[in-house]
């Protein structure tokens, strides 16, 4: 009987987990490349068919490696004989340029093969959702972290896509997964294990460092428990606390040293046929700015410019290449935080982050159903804490000692929302997925906790868990294929460019839906501003496509009656700008009347005019 109650479990993930790989598939299928593909795609080709790091450098290899392993295998031409691949500094955007929509390859076949790798990551967390979940709250309540994940509009957008943002889910969650492993039984063992998870976490995405703060904080707060559950043994106290210390600090190295050499085989693999003269003068002028600049001679560098010149240095040296590589990317994501972006968000263009912009992005881009179930379990967790009236010590160290899963993804949670909070850089909830796995199992062991309470029926209260569910499906069901531009029913998708655009909204995925239009409605020639590749208007449209900007005038001066423009584009042109913002009144659209309301969409980010 028990083996079959678990064969029936395995058998809803695996519906579970097919039907999400079958909307992202068919989704993909729909949508153009969009903008980070650009680059993405023709670097993962690069590192497997030339073994060359030479093309986007800021971020790791891994994804980007899965993308181009299917690619491997198709007869394609790359353009290598170009002097942005030759001669020039990272020249990936127009590597992409051509390498996906200059005609010498089929897009479509590019940008779906690529794809593949990605959607297969989505799949590998969503089982380890339910892995670790099934270890936490039982098999069958582990099932509804692993389906909130699965068929999380953000989740369908983003799973299918070449870029680092659910790999850094992934990475996150088994990172920690790992490390809670060896902090419950610190074997060797456990400790390499939890190791090469966090070396993978580094080899998916830069922004994974956090987890190095996180891992220190998180185990000083368990040592601080180890020593306060011992404080009243027999024997000296000074010793204890030394031991203590020694053994945590000593497990701790393990795991960071696993994880350093992890990274060094793929870097290694991927810069093989990366000239180290080139590798050296790539990295000189891309850190040429960094931490104010190259240090005069006869001067001590600053501690932040110090790790550029190490790493201009490192960058020709044989052995230490690969690792000079990996760290022109931290380097590279600092240099890119430090900077920040311009974006816009409710109703202004702003270079400056907004401290809510992510919380805010984040209860607009949640399915409604799914943010009552984890503010209810939020609220009934908090209930049940406080109506406990313990509030002392121990009881914390008892639930350290009891319940250091749910407090490290608690941790986590918190710690990442406020890191993502004071960040200058506003780049969409898409940066927000590695919290969700962990949000979500939270929110099933608090639900689980709620059904076993006196509060209710039973009967009642699993009626209206299953409501919620009925309503969060039904909801994805009915936003296909528009996951990217998912706004919950209290703003509506196609109101959602009203509030925030960018990744959010318009990310370049409307091109192949515009050339439907453009075919459908007989449209011999449309000006197009758009969003993306500049090859992939003319790509698509076969001659009919003439790119466009707004200081290029009216296009029926030249006898052009119909315009596209990304809608990201029209709202860094036409929304208020900031205090202390400003833009160029030829880029402005100014001759464009009524521009929220166009004659017709392409999908929802490109908005269509016809020009009478």
């Amino acid at each position: 009987m028990g083996n079959s109650k678990r064969n029936l479990a395995y058998l809803v993930l695996g519906i579970i987990l097919i039907s999400s790989f079958a909307i992202m598939h068919s989704v993909s299928g729909q949508e153009s490349a969009i903008v980070d593909e650009m680059a993405h795609i023709p670097a993962g080709y690069s590192y497997v068919k030339y073994f060359d790091y030479r093309l986007n450098p800021e971020h790791p290899p891994l994804v980007k490696i899965l993308a181009g392993l299917p690619l491997a295998f198709l007869d394609l031409k790359f353009p290598t004989d170009q002097p942005y691949w030759q001669s020039e500094v990272n020249g990936q955007w127009a590597s992409g340029d051509q390498f996906v929509y200059g005609g010498d390859n089929d897009a479509d076949t590019v940008i779906q093969w690529a794809r593949l790798g990605p959607m297969l990551l989505t799949l590998l967390l969503v089982f380890f959702i339910y892995w670790w979940g099934k270890e936490l709250i039982g098999r069958w309540w582990a099932l509804l972290p692993a389906l909130l994940f699965a068929f999380s509009p953000t989740v369908l957008a983003h799973g299918h896509f070449v870029t680092t943002d659910v790999g850094a889910s992934l990475g996150v969650f088994i990172s920690i997964y790992y490390f809670i492993k060896a902090r419950m039984n610190p074997s060797t063992k456990n400790l390499a294990i939890a190791g090469v998870a966090f070396g993978i976490a580094q080899l998916l995405k830069f922004s994974a460092v956090i987890i190095v703060l996180y891992l220190i904080i998180l185990t000083a707060v368990f040592l601080f428990a180890d020593i306060y559950r011992k404080w009243h043994e027999p024997g000296g106290k000074t010793k204890r606390v030394r031991l203590e210390f020694l053994k945590h600090l000593k497990n701790l190295v393990i795991i960071f040293v696993v994880s350093i050499l992890v990274v060094y085989p793929l870097y290694s693999l991927a810069t093989v046929n990366y000239p180290p003269e080139k590798q050296k003068s790539d990295t000189e002028f891309i850190l040429s700015s960094f931490a104010k600049g190259k240090t005069p001679e006869g001067e001590i560098c600053n501690p932040k410019r110090c790790l550029a010149d190490l790493d201009i240095w490192m960058a020709d040296k044989p052995i230490l290449r690969p690792y000079g590589q990996y760290m022109l990317g931290v380097l590279m994501v600092l240099q890119r935080a430090a900077g920040g972006n311009t974006y816009y968000y409710l109703g202004e263009v702003r270079n400056e982050s907004a401290l809510f912009y992510f919380p805010v992005t984040y209860l607009m881009k949640e399915s409604l159903p799914v943010l009552i179930l984890v503010f209810g379990a939020l609220v009934f967790s908090l209930w049940r804490l406080l109506k406990s009236g313990k509030k002392n010590l121990s009881r914390l160290v008892d639930y350290l000692q009891t319940h250091p899963a749910e407090f490290s993804m608690l941790l986590f949670v918190v710690l990442y929302v406020l890191y993502s909070m004071l960040s200058n850089l506003n780049i969409g909830v898409r940066h927000l997925l590695p919290t969700l796995p962990l949000v979500y199992i939270l929110t099933a062991s608090g639900l689980r906790a709620w059904l076993k309470s006196n509060h209710f029926k039973t009967q009642i209260k699993l009626g209206l868990i299953g409501i919620a569910l009925i309503w969060f499906t039904a909801d994805v069901a009915n936003t296909y294929p528009y996951y990217l531009s998912y706004f919950n029913q209290g703003l509506g998708t196609q109101n959602g460019w009203k509030y925030v655009t960018d990744s959010n909204y318009d990310w370049g995925q409307d091109m192949k839906k515009l050339q439907t239009f453009v075919e459908q409605n007989n449209v011999d020639k449309i000006a197009i501003d758009y969003f993306g590749s500049s090859k992939a208007p003319g790509y698509y449209l076969n001659g009919k496509a003439e790119n466009w900007s707004s200081n290029k005038g009216d296009p029926r001066d030249i006898g052009i009656h119909w315009l596209a423009v990304s809608i990201n584009t029209l709202q860094g042109a036409k929304a208020e700008l900031a205090p202390g913002q400003n833009r160029n009144p030829e880029g402005e659209y100014q001759w464009l009347q009524n521009y929220q309301e166009p004659y017709a969409k392409a999908g929802t980010s490109i908005f269509i005019y016809k020009l009478d």
